[in-house]
């Protein structure tokens, strides 16, 4: 196909009054990149891109939250105090409990209660060698399915 100066005049007008590529391609009779590579070797204006967006408008900008800042408490003086002594006979018996943040790698590890609450504990009780449970939470922890079982299960 050639670009004979009247179908160049043709496309320059429509072009100019903002019709699309393609519907110039189809009224020339060529495609619309044969349009859009002629538009462009002529130095015709560019168009904006219909897969563009437009620019979003900018967001305000936010003034940074105010720092909060802790009432500082006024000093307090403390008198020390003698400490009480008790005797080991008045003492009751104290039981084997392990915080959730101290547990013991010889004692057993098995939570008891819930974390969240504050009565929550650990065993305690003697661990099994080589393992972090004591006998009865290894039987708990630690179950060997039979070849007997797994086949009646397969």
């Amino acid at each position: 196909m050639a670009w004979t100066p009247e179908r160049i005049e043709e496309l320059t007008q429509l072009w100019n009054a903002g019709h699309s590529a393609s519907v110039i391609g189809k009224r020339l009779g060529v495609s619309k990149n044969a349009v859009v590579g002629k538009a462009h070797r002529l130095k015709l204006p560019a168009r904006p891109s219909p897969i563009r967006r437009q620019a979003k408008p900018q967001a305000p900008v936010r003034k940074p939250a105010p720092a909060l800042t802790r009432p500082t408490a006024e000093p307090v003086a403390v008198t020390p105090q003698p400490p009480v002594v008790v005797a080991e006979e008045a003492r009751p018996p104290q039981p084997m409990i392990r915080t959730r943040q101290q547990p013991s790698p010889r004692k057993c590890q098995w939570p008891i209660g819930d974390p969240t609450k504050p009565d929550f504990h650990f065993c305690g009780e003697a661990a099994v060698p080589s393992k972090p449970y004591c006998a009865e939470h290894c039987a708990v922890a630690y179950v060997i399915k039979s070849r007997d079982r797994r086949s009646e299960a397969a």
